[in-house]
């Protein structure tokens, strides 16, 4: 079962992703853009965790941010 973050969790999640990663949010949710073509949240962590050697934490994350923004564009 994965964990569920508050809103403040993953926006601190987020600030220290840079940090921990050396990569800007906008290039990770660029990378998710250009990457594999895969459905579920879970396949979308897993393939960021093991091609770039990220944390559970930080990829799930990156995900969540990429499928907020994603869902924000669509209302528009």
């Amino acid at each position: 079962m994965s964990q569920v973050f508050s809103a403040e969790t993953h926006r601190n999640m987020l600030a220290r992703i840079p940090h921990c990663t050396g990569r800007e949010i906008s290039d990770w949710l660029r990378t998710v853009e250009e990457g594999p073509a895969l459905v579920r949240f879970e396949e979308k962590v897993s393939w960021l965790r093991h091609e770039y050697d990220l944390a559970y934490g930080h990829a799930k994350a990156i995900v969540h941010e990429y499928d907020l923004r994603r869902a924000a564009r669509r209302l528009r």
